[in-house]
């Protein structure tokens, strides 16, 4: 299972068992078009096995993809926490919540020995947020991919998020891997397949597979630090409490600036009669700006914490 990665000085070398299984999952959100298309390239070319590494590839949410919509009845990366893994189906259940059960059985199940060594699942946002490595614990091995992305990939920036929840309470399709992350890249619009940000995710989904080659064969990845941003608290818009609507815009000093350290003063707000609305608290770093899904539940933007994280050079066990 995964392990923590921790603050402190060089730590001894970790030897982790190998990783002969990955599952690469795309389409999860219907409308994010450029993990639907690196399916299709590898489906087309029969990518099943890469040296020691068994591939699986997984279109997650068929129905939401032939609709081109996120969903069609509910978020499915929201449904993978134990409580609805666990729960009874029945005629009323919700598509994504069955197929969530599906995957579950498939990939899965979640937290068990039988679960897939590795699962990377594909996503686009609408906000400015380059190459994402989005993940819940802090684990080494993830750390050490994004470390290996970060040297290679000269096309955008790339980021690790750590979303800090327990395993139980991890609710994407990630989730259900002994180790798992997602590709969050962006901006792209929902709908719409862009050959840069295609060209970057297919980069880093062949690069995944190029580290877990060196790893098997075993490669000692050397320690080091990785910066990482933990989510922190999620910002609304502002609503007017008789409508509910919003009545404000994300100020323009904001708008594509995720990741740029927002102080208290900063303007993060243009309300539609043209006034502003300035960051009060903590100087955080914003994610997610104006992402076109969460106007659905009226958010704005997540606020994170950046803080360095130490990393123990880690190799395979051997026999």
């Amino acid at each position: 299972m995964p392990y923590r990665a921790r603050f402190g000085r060089k730590m001894e070398c970790v030897s982790l068992p190998p990783l002969s299984n990955f599952a690469i999952c795309g389409g999860t959100h219907g409308n994010e078009l450029t993990g639907v298309y690196i399916l299709r390239e590898m489906q087309k070319h029969n990518v099943e096995k890469v040296g020691s590494v068994s591939i699986t590839t997984v279109l997650s949410n068929p129905r939401a993809v032939d609709a081109c919509r996120r969903y069609t009845d509910r978020d499915l990366n929201r449904c993978f926490t134990d409580d609805l893994l666990s729960s009874p189906i029945t005629e009323s259940t919700p598509y994504e919540l069955r197929r969530a059960q599906e995957l579950n059985a498939h990939l899965g199940p979640k937290g068990s020995e039988e679960a897939v060594d590795l699962l990377c699942d594909m996503h686009n946002t609408t906000s400015n947020m380059g190459l994402c490595i989005i993940f819940n614990s802090a684990d080494w091995l993830i750390l050490h991919i994004c470390k290996y992305l970060q040297s290679k990939i000269t096309s955008m920036p790339v980021r690790a998020l750590q979303m800090d929840l327990p395993l139980s309470e991890a609710f994407s399709v990630d989730s259900l891997g002994k180790h798992g992350f997602s590709f969050e890249i962006g901006p792209q619009p929902h709908g719409v397949l862009r050959a840069d940000v295609f060209n970057t995710m297919k980069e880093a989904v062949d690069l995944t597979i190029e580290w877990l080659q060196q790893f098997n064969s075993g490669r000692t990845f050397e320690g080091g630090e990785v910066e990482a941003y933990t989510r922190w608290k999620t910002v609304h818009y502002p609503r007017d409490p008789t409508t509910d609507e919003i009545t404000a815009a994300i100020h323009p000093q904001l708008q594509d600036n995720d990741f740029k350290l927002l102080q208290p003063g900063d303007p993060i707000f243009l309300s539609l009669s043209g006034e502003t609305v300035k960051h009060e608290g903590d100087a955080l770093y914003p994610v997610f700006v104006n992402e076109c899904a969460y106007y659905e539940q009226k958010i704005a933007y997540h606020l994170t914490q950046k803080s360095t994280l130490t990393l123990p050079s880690i190799n395979v066990k051997k026999d």
